[in-house]
């Protein structure tokens, strides 16, 4: 050997297996760094959490001990009789309470008064007793429910938004929440309209699976549109098939209310029953059949490779800038299938003088007299409800929960378009085509 050092290729398999472990030793370094800074994130984002909690915690401890110090200050001259002791002292601090807030649970300790008025007692207005949750969270609870969380889910839903240890929903609170509920739809039912004038009805009849119950009881519902405009739950019973007997007796309900005169235009879909009790209670309101429940009808009578042209000429109907142009695709689809499909032409037919009423009113507010949709759209919440429950338990319960849904859709109606126009309406001002008819 000359003593020169013996000279390895830079790829030998020994050079391989070094650069490798390298790479690897390199790549765990990184995963490693990447799982430390991802923790020291969270532990940061805890701690903000946590500080946020604890800020919570100091001021509302502050303002109850400062609450406890004004009750004694307006009280400390009382004394029993002959100058002895006082008769509002401060009583040492109760036991920890633990209260839900929207930041997550907060430990209290509430100062107690020791007041020996006889029949007085110190009641904090910052956190009275057997408070368990800041009211925005009691708000919070019905509004879950009423969207569709079950009761096994409450949990997992305050969880999320409130952190682990969150308190759900009990039996009992649901049981609570349902009664307040029938109460307030009792009120309503015995509410004033002496003061309410409506242009427009919408009607239908809704039917819900009840667990206690063989039948399935039908919700009898009607929605208004006031003067201003905007849109509200007139009507809400109990009935039996949409019979003329109970829309009367609903309708006759509203007069004992108050209501003085019906609306120019009722909507509704073929129930029968209706149109008899509003001729009746309200013979002056005229009549327009939903054109969604008439097409599907109709479609129902027809074979499938006929659908889709047959719809085009109902859709050209009601969506026609003219009656007239309405009336000639009307006569086009009597023409084209009076002779191999007679059920559909007779279901057409049979409903001609209610289904181009709308085209005698303002044409902005065509969109709204067409269809039955403000209900038909505002009910797919209840029967959503419904679903997640598998059906109320009694029908009770099923219009208390049906009532409060609505109440809470209805915050979010807006007016219909055009409501402008309405006062013209109402005082009996024609309309030709959707237009205002021009007197000579």
């Amino acid at each position: 050997m000359d003593g020169r050092k013996r000279a390895y290729p830079l790829f030998s398999p020994k050079n391989q297996i070094l650069l490798e472990a390298g790479k690897e030793n390199t790549l765990l370094h990184k995963n490693t760094t990447a799982k430390i800074e991802s923790r020291l994130a969270q532990e940061s984002r805890l701690t903000l959490e946590d500080c946020l909690r604890e800020g919570a915690r100091k001021m509302l401890q502050q303002a109850i001990e400062e609450e406890v110090n004004e009750y004694l200050e307006n009280h400390r001259f009382l004394r029993e009789e002959g100058g002895g002791r006082q008769m509002v002292v401060r009583n040492g601090k109760g036991r920890c309470r633990l209260l839900q807030t929207g930041m997550g649970e907060i430990e209290i300790r509430q100062p107690r008064v020791l007041d020996r008025r006889s029949g007085q007692r110190f009641t904090s207005a910052l956190l009275p007793p057997y408070m368990r949750r800041v009211p925005t969270l009691e708000a919070l609870l019905p509004v879950l429910y009423l969207k569709g969380i079950s009761g096994n889910d409450f949990k997992e839903a305050l969880s999320a938004i409130l952190g682990p240890g969150a308190v759900g929903l009990s039996p009992s609170s649901i049981m609570r929440l349902k009664e307040s509920w029938q109460r307030e739809y009792d009120q309503w039912c015995c509410r004033d309209l002496g003061g309410k004038r409506y242009v427009y009805f919408w009607a239908d009849g809704l039917y819900f699976n009840v667990r206690l119950s063989s039948d399935r009881p039908c919700l009898l519902v009607i929605i208004g549109t006031l003067e201003d405009g905007t849109k509200e739950l007139v009507a809400m019973a109990d009935g039996v098939r949409e019979s003329a007997l109970c829309w009367k007796e609903v309708l006759l309900d509203l007069k004992r209310q108050g209501l003085q005169e019906g609306p120019r235009l009722a909507v509704g879909d073929g129930a029968l029953g209706f149109w008899a009790a509003l001729e009746e209670v309200f013979p002056n309101t005229r009549l327009q059949r939903c054109w969604v429940h008439k097409t599907a009808n109709i479609l129902d009578k027809l074979p499938k490779r006929t659908q889709s042209s047959a719809k085009a000429l109902l859709h050209e109907m009601y969506m026609s800038a003219t009656k007239d142009h309405a009336l000639k695709a009307y006569a086009d689809f009597i023409e084209l299938y009076r002779d191999k499909y007679p059920k559909a032409v007779q279901c057409l037919a049979k409903d001609k003088e209610n289904l181009f009423t709308f085209y005698d009113f303002p044409a902005a507010h065509w969109i709204h007299l067409r269809t039955t949709n403000p209900i038909e759209s505002t009910f797919s919440t209840v029967r959503h409800r419904q679903r997640q429950t598998k059906g109320c338990g009694s029908v009770k319960a099923t219009i208390s929960l049906a009532f409060k849904l609505s109440k809470e859709a209805e915050k979010h109606w807006r007016k219909i378009q055009g409501y402008e126009l309405i006062l013209k309406v109402l005082s009996g001002i024609k309309f030709v085509d959707g237009k205002e008819e021009q007197v000579a």
